[in-house]
């Protein structure tokens, strides 16, 4: 069983078909609800009203037959005979006429009091020769001739009459009472029209009905209801709030202190309801009708509107299919045609974009060359033709073309002119007179390709070199002069592989190689394949060479030729002690680290360790002073001199003890941030040293803005100063230079006593080379400077040269 089943899309006509019956539902259900709650609000107000007047004349029938009673007791206490019977004082004579009496004015008790108060008869029994038990009645009698109230004995309800025997002053007192009970709430109901109830209790006893015209179940609902206070809450007109069924009004009736009687008048809303509910019924018949009428209206609506949104709907797949031919009808004047016109021009404009999106997909828009998709594709197309030509196999050369400095240019003199730029390197290429089959492509950025079909490797070279040659020549773009250098990568099909892909990524390491070695062309090969991915194997180790501390440094001594007043120099130099391949040399790694910033961690790692070994040797009563190399990516970095001064203040070394070098082409990559960051690093007291000097595009301007103290003379031109006249003049000019510009001089790379004395007899200041010492650990270090002959003066030993 597929627990996962999809509930199938309603359409659009079943849903126009849902809306209007559950509009239809709504609007019933809202006219019955409106219906009932208007129903139930006129029946209570119409049935309150009946009980307020029903409650004047159950007031007014309660009032008459008081008004009977009392009558009848002053007939009663005016007879003669009467009078008589009680003047004897026979209780059994008095007690016999009470019943008489009682019997023909349909009493319920009958007594006699004395003016004493006592009971003189009574036809109950149960009082004689006792005091009356209302003397309030009595009171209230000889004030008003008469007195009357609701009154309990031994649990049964009676509407009590007391009015004085004259003769002509009063002898006694005549009470007369009638039982309250069902017989007398039915006699009120017929009157009324009212479900009548009476209820009495004394002091904290529970209700008891004496009288009541509801059935055994409604009157244990009423004793209840009465017991929780359910009707306590009333209306303006005086009528209890309680219960949606009936309308009640509680009365309270005039008793005798400590008990309570009250009158409790219903009228069912039932009745009142009737008309309401008749019309409910008429409106459910009207609402059948309607949704039948309602269903066969919607079903003709909704196919009107579906059956042309399904055309569109037809039009819209095949216009998502690619095709453009059927054209929607939109000879509708309604919304229906609006849309079916604007999916004609949604149509129309699709296919003008489409035919626009293919020919960006495939061509750059700054050279209108062959993008990289289209290379890839007219590349897997000739190999595939030449393939299927069968042996011998023709050759397909790939060449892959990257510009030199070319983020220099940019950086400088704007992106516009470096447009300029790629436009005039792409017109050379296209002029060089390639055959019609080989294609120039721009890959993206500053690199460009070429697909030479029928060229092996030889001409592949040939036609590098040619292209090398094409961009010597100086451009102008918009009055500025620039240079335009190159590094071209080669692969073969089918020596260098058989895939397009393996093609370009082969070609693409040939020209990182090219790049790397500085020599123009390369061609791939193996080995360099291997080297690559050996370095893509080494920089992932390199991420926790930092980690697992892997590295370590060495120190290569530098020693002043004209004293150096106690001071030792020494450069950190980093080197890697690779778990697996052992010591690895900073031209392996280094730059990778410097493409990924993962050199940011390994320069906060040397300065780290090269500022503490200082202190260390400082403390420990070595005058040391450390040089520390910083990569183009450190002096573009911000945070870099706060990062020295923490390191600085955290192992007490003084920053006049540190020299931090750079190389030339690193100035020159950002030129004013670098300088923002040397003034930062000059301001907290750290030396500062161009490396490598000569070897970059540094001008003299340049040089004097930087706060430097040094130039250290790259070791390319100290080593062929003995064979080459034209490096020892480039050598003695930069000493001069310097000198002039208020700096010192170190010269590296010094091996041979010749050179030595050569560099002595110019001036430079300082030598650092393996005849002097190769790169020491820190402890050796420390021994090379106490021992050495080349650090005592020279007045101590003026023939030494080496130590051997």
């Amino acid at each position: 069983m597929n627990l996962f089943r999809t509930v199938p899309m309603l359409s659009l006509q079943s849903r126009i078909l849902a809306l209007f019956l559950l509009l239809m539902v709504i609007v019933q259900v809202g006219g019955f609800v409106l219906i009932n709650t208007v129903g139930m609000s006129a029946a209570r107000k119409t049935v309150g009203e009946a009980l307020v007047a029903g409650a004047r004349v159950f007031d007014r029938l309660l009032e008459q037959d008081t008004r009977r009673i009392v009558q009848g007791a002053r007939l009663m206490s005016a007879d003669y005979a009467f009078r008589e019977v009680i003047s004897t004082g026979d209780r059994q004579t008095i007690g016999s006429v009470l019943v008489n009496y009682g019997k023909r004015i349909d009493a319920s008790l009958m007594m006699v009091v004395g003016l004493d108060q006592q009971v003189l008869g009574d036809t109950l029994g149960v009082t004689v020769d006792k005091p009356f038990p209302f003397p309030n009645l009595i009171a209230q009698a000889e004030q008003n001739q008469q007195s009357s109230a609701m009154v309990l004995i031994h649990g049964q309800l009676y509407q009590l009459v007391v009015v004085p025997v004259m003769a002509p002053v009063p002898v006694a007192w005549v009470a007369i009472g009638f039982a309250v009970n069902d017989t007398l709430a039915q006699d009120f109901k017929r009157l009324t029209q009212l479900q009548v109830s009476f209820l009495s209790r004394q002091s904290n006893e529970p209700w008891r009905v004496q009288g009541t015209t509801l059935t055994d179940s409604e009157r244990l609902t009423l004793l209840n209801d009465i017991a929780a206070g359910r009707y306590s809450d009333r209306d303006e007109e005086g009528n209890a709030n309680f219960s949606d069924t009936s309308v009640t009004r509680v009365l309270d009736l005039p008793t005798r202190s400590g008990e309570t009687v009250i009158a409790v008048l219903q009228e069912p809303l039932s009745s009142a309801l009737e008309p309401f509910h008749r019309l409910q019924k008429q409106l459910g018949w009207i609402s059948l009708l309607a949704v039948v009428v309602l269903l066969i209206a919607s079903v003709v609506i909704a196919r009107g509107i579906a059956r042309p949104v399904r055309d569109l709907a037809r039009v819209a797949r095949r216009i998502a299919a690619g095709n453009y031919s059927e054209v929607p009808a939109a000879s509708r004047r309604d919304e229906i045609g609006d849309l079916a016109k604007a999916f004609q021009n949604m149509q129309q404009d699709i296919a003008s974009r489409e035919s626009r999106i293919m020919d960006l997909a495939y061509r750059d828009t700054l050279t209108s060359l062959p993008n990289r998709a289209l290379f890839a594709d007219l590349l897997d197309k000739a190999i595939a033709e030449t393939a299927a030509a069968g042996a011998p196999v023709a050759p397909v050369a790939v060449l892959l073309m990257d510009l030199d400095h070319f983020k220099y240019v940019n950086d400088t003199l704007g992106h516009p002119i470096g447009d300029l730029l790629l436009r005039e390197t792409a017109a050379r290429l296209q002029a060089l007179g390639t055959d019609e089959v080989d294609v120039v492509a721009r890959l993206g950025g500053d690199e460009f390709a070429l697909l030479l079909p029928g060229k092996n490797v030889a001409d592949a070279q040939r036609f590098a070199e040619a292209i090398l040659q094409t961009l010597e020549l100086p451009m102008t773009l918009q009055g500025h002069v620039v240079d335009v250098r190159a590094s071209i990568g080669i692969a073969v099909f089918p020596e260098h592989g058989g895939e397009g892909p393996t093609l370009l990524r082969r070609a693409d390491i040939a020209m990182y190689a090219a790049k790397r070695h500085n020599c123009g062309v390369t061609v791939w090969d193996q080995v360099a394949d291997k080297h690559s991915s050996d370095r893509l194997s080494l920089l992932s180790d390199l991420r926790k060479a930092v980690d697992n501390d892997e590295l370590t440094l060495a120190y290569q001594p530098k020693v002043a030729l004209r004293g150096a007043g106690g001071e030792h120099y020494a450069e950190a130099l980093v080197r890697w002690r690779h778990p697996t391949r052992g010591l690895v040399a900073p031209i392996e790694f280094i730059p990778f680290a410097e493409q990924t910033g993962y050199i940011r961690a390994i320069t906060q790692w040397v300065l780290a360790h090269a500022i503490a070994q200082c202190a260390e040797w400082r403390f420990d009563g070595l005058s040391m002073n450390v040089s520390i190399n910083l990569s183009a990516r450190d002096l573009m970095d911000a945070t870099l001199p706060d990062r020295v001064a923490a390191l600085l203040r955290r192992h007490g070394c003084a920053a006049r003890w540190i020299a931090l070098e750079i190389t030339e082409s690193a100035i020159l990559d950002d030129p004013g941030h670098a300088i923002r960051n040397l003034e930062r690093l000059h301001a907290l007291g750290c030396k500062l040293a161009i490396d490598d000097y000569g070897t970059g595009y540094s001008s003299l301007t340049c040089l004097r803005r930087l706060p430097v103290h040094e130039l250290k003379i790259d070791k390319s031109f100290v080593l062929g100063m003995a064979g080459d006249t034209s490096d020892a003049l480039i050598v003695r000019s930069t000493i001069d230079l310097a000198h002039n510009l208020g700096l010192s001089v170190v010269a590296e790379g010094v091996e041979d006593d010749a050179t030595l004395e050569r560099l002595r007899t110019m001036g430079c200041d300082m030598v650092q080379g393996y005849l002097l010492s190769r790169p020491l650990g820190a402890a050796e270090t420390a021994v090379w400077m106490r021992g050495s002959v080349w650090t005592r003066p020279t007045s101590e030993a003026p023939n030494l040269r080496r130590v051997v």
